[in-house]
């Protein structure tokens, strides 16, 4: 049922869930590689979401998605969460949790621009704008602000910057998916343990995980890939004014640089701050809201 103070409420929640994965990833690659923790946090969610599928007894259709799509699902989930969350955890391995998170969330900035050549778009003037403020808030983080940018780890921006492509380019294929959302992300998260599991046959590595590295794994399967993504829908579909609720992730980067001081200690710099508003001032430009919308 439509209620907007109900939509904003589980908007909310779900933008305190994900200001915390940042703080979570790190925490758990002390303990983990980044393979090891994407292989934990898939599992975890993978068997969320077929406990999901259990409850609304949704199995003969989930079977029936399987045998019509399972091309188009092996292929989503080598990209997602395959390749993006492996890439993801490295860059993040690599940067600092304030540099990695802030740029992670230019994807949608990434998916304006895959648009052009995938679904035929052409850019206007405003996502042309949104782009230069969102990139020069991108260049402001990874460089710190200095002119020497020998000093820059150029290895962590550009694997981050490579995660923007991949989630970008998996939500633009998703575009012509009807399949419903728990189904399609079952078999994604079923293909990514799969193609995990062939990555661990050709590129196996020793492995005794400690509890620590266990529970971040959970943690990070549970409210970064699962559950979170339900209540956000669930709050975009009782909405009444969607726009409303979607202008909530905003706050998300911003609590996270609280968590990240206060948790992990690092130190927030002002380019940080400044290039994050940057590059949410570039996000905010690109959303378009129609009039009844606002």
């Amino acid at each position: 049922m439509i209620n907007q103070r109900r939509a904003i409420m589980y908007g909310l929640l779900a933008v305190l869930l994900w200001a915390t994965v940042a703080t979570a990833f790190k925490l758990a690659l002390i303990y983990l590689t980044p393979r090891q923790l994407l292989f934990i946090a898939a599992l975890t969610s993978l068997l969320f979401f077929a406990g999901v599928i259990s409850v609304q007894g949704k199995w003969a259709q989930t079977v029936a998605v399987a045998r019509s799509h399972t091309g188009f699902y092996c292929l989503q989930g080598f990209i997602n969460p395959f390749a993006y969350y492996w890439i993801l955890f490295m860059a993040y391995n690599q940067l600092p949790a304030q540099q990695a998170q802030a740029i992670n969330y230019t994807w949608a900035i990434t998916m304006a621009l895959l648009a052009v050549p995938i679904l035929k778009q052409k850019l206007s003037g405003r996502e042309l704008l949104a782009m230069l403020i969102a990139y020069c808030g991108v260049a402001l983080i990874a460089t710190g602000g200095r002119w020497d940018l020998a000093q820059t780890n150029w290895s962590g921006v550009g694997l981050a910057l490579l995660s923007t492509l991949l989630w970008a380019g998996y939500w633009l294929i998703n575009t012509r998916n009807h399949d419903q959302p728990v189904i399609a992300l079952f078999w994604c998260f079923f293909w990514g343990v799969v193609w995990l599991l062939a990555a661990a046959i050709i590129w196996p590595e020793p492995w005794m995980p400690a509890w620590q590295g266990l529970l971040a794994g959970i943690y990070v399967g549970i409210f970064e890939m699962g559950l979170t993504f339900l209540i956000w829908l669930t709050a975009m579909r009782t909405a009444s004014k969607t726009s409303q609720v979607s202008a909530l992730i905003f706050l998300s980067p911003f609590l996270s640089l609280i968590l990240i001081y206060s948790i992990l200690g690092e130190v927030i710099y002002m380019t940080t701050l400044i290039g994050l508003s940057l590059i949410c001032g570039g996000l905010y430009l690109l959303r378009g809201t129609t009039k009844k919308d606002v």
